[in-house]
């Protein structure tokens, strides 16, 4: 999968997202598979499906966290590409 940050993110009909005390369950609703995220999992999570880009994401994450950017760089596209795997998630190629 080729991800560019001026993409933007959807999140699928299959997914229900559930957050309990700044964590969450992901169940995609067609395979009855669940992916949990601990606390930056969960705000890597809201900022990519309700910014306007990937690129926006990043920049929100960015100034939030004390990390390299090379490095919040490869986990986010990581991050990405597991949600993208399990079908939690839809990429469209214009920002919105």
């Amino acid at each position: 999968m080729s991800t560019s940050f001026d993409q933007y993110i959807t999140v699928t009909s299959e997914a229900l997202v559930s957050i309990i005390a700044g964590e969450s369950v992901i169940l995609n609703c067609q395979t009855e598979s669940y992916f949990g995220l601990d606390h930056v999992g969960t705000r890597m999570w809201a900022a990519l499906t309700t910014s306007a880009s990937i690129q926006a994401a990043y920049e929100i994450l960015d100034s939030e966290f004390d990390t390299d950017e090379s490095l919040l760089r490869r986990d986010l596209l990581a991050f990405i590409e597991q949600l993208a795997d399990r079908k939690l998630i839809e990429l469209h190629a214009e920002i919105r």
